[in-house]
């Protein structure tokens, strides 16, 4: 008995053999089927990065806009500005409606000069480039946030109401 189960040790290890084979060959062949997945594109947030594509674009796609935002230069420039932080993505479609470009977009805060003012659980951020001012950034502490948020409208609707009210504007 120990011979009859010595004679069929090499061919249960030749199917063996032979099954491992046949999924690595189908495992190549899945892999070969998927296109290669370009690199993401880091944005960093409230910033913007461009995107050039092989061929002009028809169409954009943005799986959810609240995180980042598309602007079309020319047919085949793009710019992505990030809105929010997360993870999305970008289809741009040509005229017939297949697929130049599929990417990731991850947009990120910009760490470099970036001063972060923890008080417990309390953040408050803060730009210093070259001097400190605060900045405001999803996550910071409400009632800074709040206060920041406002005094940035106010200035924004001062500049607005001065380039209104200017001579060139009036067309003088």
């Amino acid at each position: 008995m120990a011979s009859g189960s010595a004679l069929h040790r090499p061919r249960t290890w030749d199917i063996m053999l032979s099954l491992l084979a046949g999924i690595s060959l189908l495992a190549c062949a899945a892999l070969a089927a998927k296109p290669a997945r370009a690199q993401d594109l880091i944005v960093k947030y409230d910033q913007s990065e461009l995107l050039r594509l092989p061929r002009p674009a028809s169409e954009i796609i943005i799986g959810n806009p609240a995180i980042a935002d598309i602007s079309v230069q020319s047919g085949t420039l793009l710019v992505v500005t990030g809105k929010t932080f997360g993870i999305t993505n970008l289809i741009a479609l040509d005229a017939k409606r297949d697929v130049i470009e599929e990417r990731r977009i991850l947009v990120r805060r910009d760490d470099a000069r970036v001063v972060n003012l923890q008080r417990g659980t309390q953040r408050q951020t803060y730009n210093c480039t070259p001097q400190c001012n605060p900045s405001i950034i999803i996550g910071d502490e409400p009632g800074y946030f709040d206060t920041i948020s406002k005094a940035s409208e106010k200035k924004i609707g001062f500049s607005e109401r001065a380039a209104d009210s200017s001579p060139q504007s009036n067309g003088q």
